[in-house]
């Protein structure tokens, strides 16, 4: 950090759990001139609103530098709850983090630093790092890199993330694991040292469970479970509360184990099947953002991660034409990925997410 090329000012997102807290105090310690900067999302109880807060103003005043609390709850209440709704409404499984990270947190907070406090540069507590362009070549780009911790590594959630952002971030969790996390901070005697993680979207932890917010937006809508020729095996109350591939807790009695395989919006119906019938050889993404690499003119082999728990797998991308849609949403880049081997349970609305190694070189939505 004491080697970080520029100007050592900063603000640091802090959500009030130990990973931001440790960022803060290795910059403060490291003789950065830190801010502390908290997105203010949802109103009432939940660990990363009311609590977060108080965590958050506690860590900076232990650190002695300035706090400040941003209110984001319209923001994020458009951005993710509408999006979130809407999306799981239509039988599409949203992705929320990535597009949190894009729409809510990163470019809102460094604009927010900019023009309050005169700061152009932004920390987090991700693990993740980023490798800055040589200054010396000018057609240069920045390159997010997967964090060196292989089991908390959160680069997929970062893919979605311009370039003009991407060259003002700092990560310095990036080379710790999250046990080197909970030591530096209990050897900082930092108050949030021992605070349990977080291990549910936000929403979740908010609303108690997953399935609690999205019976709070969406009204009961019953449905029939049908195998993918029809036949109708059982009934559902939403197909919000189903994901793709999922088996267990589906009230259907058959034959042999059946798996989620889409969910047909339209109709109102959860489509299953046995495992056999639900790989798939390929899938088309969309609204990809080539953060570290120019986007492709011809077919890339790469690594691909279509779960943020999944391993990564070999692929082809293919680059497709962009459809009307994609260039009125200003995300013309499109793609068919061809897998190596079968992949389970890919599900529209989540994230792949591309490698090289260590480097994420882009991602989009499936659809």
């Amino acid at each position: 950090m004491r080697a970080w090329p520029g100007e050592h000012r900063l603000a640091v997102g802090l959500s009030g759990g130990v990973d931001s807290s440790l960022t803060a105090a290795l910059l403060v310690a490291a003789g950065w001139q830190v801010e502390g900067l908290t997105l203010w999302l949802m109103s009432g109880k939940g660990a990363c609103c009311a609590e977060g807060l108080v965590d958050a103003a506690g860590i900076c005043e232990q650190l002695g530098v300035p706090h400040h609390v941003v209110d984001s709850r319209e923001r994020f209440q458009q951005q993710i709850v509408d999006f979130l709704v809407e999306g799981y409404g239509g039988g599409v499984t949203p992705l929320p983090c990535s597009r949190c990270n894009r729409e809510v947190k990163f470019s809102p907070m460094l604009e927010w630093a900019e023009a309050e406090l005169g700061i152009g540069r932004l920390a987090t507590g991700h693990y993740a790092r980023v490798r800055l362009a040589d200054p010396g070549a000018p057609a240069g780009r920045h390159q997010l890199l997967r964090g060196l911790d292989g089991h908390k590594d959160q680069s997929y959630f970062l893919y979605d993330l311009p370039q003009e952002v991407l060259s003002r971030l700092v990560f310095p969790l990036g080379e710790l694991t999250k046990a080197d996390t909970r030591l530096e901070a209990e050897a900082l005697g930092l108050r949030t040292a021992r605070k349990p993680e977080s291990q549910d979207l936000c929403l979740a932890d908010h609303h108690g469970s997953m399935k609690a917010f999205l019976d709070a937006y969406l009204p009961p809508r019953q449905g029939q479970i049908v195998l993918v020729d029809g036949t109708v095996v059982g009934d559902h109350d939403g197909i919000e509360h189903f994901t793709i591939g999922q088996r267990k807790g589906l009230g259907v009695a058959w034959s042999e184990p059946l798996h989620v395989v889409r969910l047909d919006g339209a109709m109102n119906r959860v489509v299953v099947a046995p495992r056999s019938e639900a790989a798939r050889s390929s899938c088309v993404v969309g609204a990809i953002n080539w953060i570290s690499i120019p986007p492709p003119e011809a077919p890339l082999e790469l690594e691909v991660q279509v779960r943020y728990r999944s391993a990564p797998v070999a692929a082809q991308l293919i680059p497709l034409e962009p459809t009307a849609t994609d260039g009125a949403a200003g995300r013309p880049h499109r793609a068919r990925l061809v897998f190596y081997e079968e992949q389970f349970s890919i599900t529209p609305g989540q994230a792949a997410v591309f490698y090289a190694g260590e480097v994420v070189l882009g991602g989009g939505l499936i659809q």
